[in-house]
């Protein structure tokens, strides 16, 4: 005797919540991303041969402009208002004495450690201005010495 077979359903799945939700994942991704902010001085930094590139990440960055103004910035929001106030937390960093620094960099370096626990330590970069005075620069990194940083990037402009 033949046996009657039953014929198979075929299954649809509807697409259309799951590319709704990955289009609202995306919008909402788009929307609260805060990008880095806008730096607060203009530097023009002098040109040189080294190609090497600059730390991404957990990196503390010391700018000097053309007059002479200190300007300090850590990557890290939750540093950068404890350092500074809560107002600094999505600014570019603050002007600060050179007489300040040293107190600064210590603190930063101290919650550095604190919050990211044996990650490493923070990277040093210093943006100085091709225009600026040699004896700012030169304070700078006598007080990163006595902080005992062995490794300070200074940011260049590579030579064509």
């Amino acid at each position: 005797m033949a046996r009657i077979k039953k014929q198979r359903v075929g299954i649809k799945l509807d697409m259309t919540p799951m590319v709704d939700v990955a289009f609202l994942l995306l919008t909402f991704f788009m929307l609260t991303t805060t990008f880095r902010p806008p730096e607060e001085i203009d530097v023009v930094v002098p040109d040189s041969h080294s190609d090497l590139r600059l730390p991404s990440g957990n990196v503390l960055t010391i700018s000097v402009d053309r007059e002479g103004h200190i300007w300090m910035n850590v990557d890290a929001q939750v540093i950068r208002s404890r350092l500074f106030g809560p107002d600094y937390a999505t600014r570019a960093g603050k002007e600060v004495a050179l007489d300040d620094l040293d107190e600064l960099v210590n603190r930063a370096m101290v919650e550095n450690l604190g919050l990211r626990g044996s990650k490493g330590e923070m990277q040093v970069i210093v943006r100085a201005d091709r225009d600026a005075e040699y004896a700012v620069v030169s304070g700078i990194i006598g007080i990163l010495q006595k902080q005992r940083i062995g490794t300070v990037r200074f940011v260049t402009n590579l030579e064509k």
